[in-house]
């Protein structure tokens, strides 16, 4: 029988829009040198295939079915983490406006959901299996988005809410976005972050926490202190881990 010692860690991390998860989640891998999952980007990835593939988005078998198909690899290394589609890097382009408007669609879809929830337990499986021929080379992964901790990995060794107030989310994603959070920023990235919490918030639980989930409130914190805040939290439970 496998000792679960032998086992990479996984730490998982979920969360509403603009709580800090991608951010903290590489900075964290990095500074454990583990590898690092964005399963955001997959459903990104899942989106410009879609539309590449010229696949009606409102037709949901035609969408599983593009995404059952679709030749996807991710790149988990924290320092450089890559999206790779048919031998295409599209890491930048997942990130688009015309893609985030739209990408609810396909993150909204239950089998789609199924599909790329089996491929990210792959991905964790090969980052958390010793001797294999991972990023990680098998010490373990932190993956990060939505039903992580509750769907994808529920028996992760450490999950994590990250969460902020709304002000904070918005304020975020608008100097991410935009450089400055003025009001016509802050304006211009309401739907970006509310509406699409809204609409994933249909199928995914991501704004509470579930058993065994603990919480880390980002609102007044900086990155560097969520940083220290979560490796807190991941070196208590791996003090505690058999």
């Amino acid at each position: 029988m496998e000792n679960v010692s032998d086992r990479g860690v996984v730490v998982a991390i979920d969360g509403p829009s603009g709580s800090g998860k991608s951010t903290v989640s590489r900075r964290v891998a990095a500074e454990l040198d583990l590898a690092y999952l964005d399963t955001g980007a997959m459903y990104r990835a899942a989106t410009w295939w879609c539309r590449r593939a010229d696949v009606d988005l409102d037709d949901a078998p035609a969408v599983t079915g593009a995404v059952h198909a679709m030749p996807l690899r991710m790149v988990t290394d924290p320092a450089d983490p890559r999206v790779v589609c048919d031998d295409v890097d599209i890491t930048a382009a997942i990130r688009e406006a015309v893609l985030t408007a739209v990408v609810s669609k396909v993150a909204t879809n239950l089998d789609v959901r199924t599909e790329l929830a089996r491929l990210q337990r792959a991905i964790i499986a090969e980052e958390t299996t010793p001797g294999t021929d991972s990023r990680s080379g098998g010490r373990g992964v932190v993956a990060e988005g939505r039903d992580i901790t509750t769907v994808v990995a529920p028996d992760a060794d450490v999950r994590i809410l990250l969460v902020a107030d709304e002000q904070a989310r918005l304020t975020r994603r608008a100097r991410e976005r935009h450089g400055n959070a003025d009001h016509s920023t802050l304006e211009a990235t309401r739907d970006e972050v509310l509406r699409r919490d809204a609409d994933d918030s249909t199928v995914s639980t991501f704004l509470t926490a579930a058993d065994g989930v603990v919480t880390v409130d980002s609102s007044a914190l900086g990155i560097d202190e969520t940083v220290d805040a979560v490796l807190t939290v991941i070196a208590g439970a791996r003090q505690a881990r058999p």
